[in-house]
């Protein structure tokens, strides 16, 4: 599988998550993106026959976009701290089902994960093991398809909780297109269907020279493709 790299120096990596390819090995087995990029490392450098990568952040299996690696244990104890700082910024594309109500809003509440059935919920604050989530839309625009109103929404992540963006926008009655998880149009289907979430910028200050970063990678596929990004 062919990776595609958008940004690459001795210190960092940026590349394109497919969507469906997990973020680094788990218990399936399958080809992840770390080991992806390895590869890409071992055949680039020949002389480096186990080349230091160091994971920053991860995407959920479903998820398309952007990642960065760091190349050194310096660049990823400098970017791990700009994530710990909050300085560290994701912003995402998604598709929901519906309109919002409001053209820009912050959205924050608790979410408790279980583990067993890997989903998280919206939970009352003070409930044992629940952490708050925060994050901020902005509306697009919306088109009618599939005789329902579907909604581009901008996102910016200020924490990173387990299905956050999913959780969140599906408890504001907004959730995601192709979501099998919390969108009960698609929980009921028993084909696939590809999530419409996309990791479309991160910025960050570069680890070595401090300089501001700024990555961006626009979706093409359906239902991205329905509205002009």
């Amino acid at each position: 599988m062919d990776i595609k790299v958008l940004y690459e120096d001795p210190h960092i990596i940026v590349v394109e998550k497919p969507p469906k390819v997990p973020s680094q090995q788990d218990k399936t087995g399958d080809t992840d993106l770390m080991s992806l990029v390895k590869d890409h490392l071992k055949e680039k450098y020949p002389a480096a026959r186990n080349p230091y990568l160091g994971l920053i952040h991860r995407l959920d299996r479903p998820v398309g976009g952007l990642m960065v690696f760091a190349k050194t244990k310096e660049a990823n104890a400098k970017l791990s701290e700009q994530m710990k700082a909050h300085s560290f910024k994701k912003e995402y594309l998604a598709v929901v089902c519906g309109k919002p109500d409001k053209e820009h809003e912050e959205i924050r509440d608790y979410l408790l994960k279980n583990q067993a059935r890997n989903v998280s919920k919206v939970v009352p604050e003070g409930v044992k093991g629940a952490k708050e989530a925060i994050l901020e839309y902005t509306y697009i625009n919306s088109v009618l398809a599939e005789e329902t109103v579907l909604s581009l929404l901008k996102i910016k992540l200020k924490t990173g909780r387990h299905h956050q963006i999913r959780v969140q926008l599906a408890n504001k009655q907004l959730p995601l297109w192709g979501d099998h998880k919390y969108n009960p149009i698609f929980v009921k289907k028993k084909e696939w269907t590809q999530l419409a979430l996309w990791a479309w910028r991160l910025t960050f200050n570069h680890p070595k020279t401090g300089q501001l970063c700024s990555f961006e990678s626009n979706p093409t596929e359906y239902p991205f493709n329905l509205f002009n990004i």
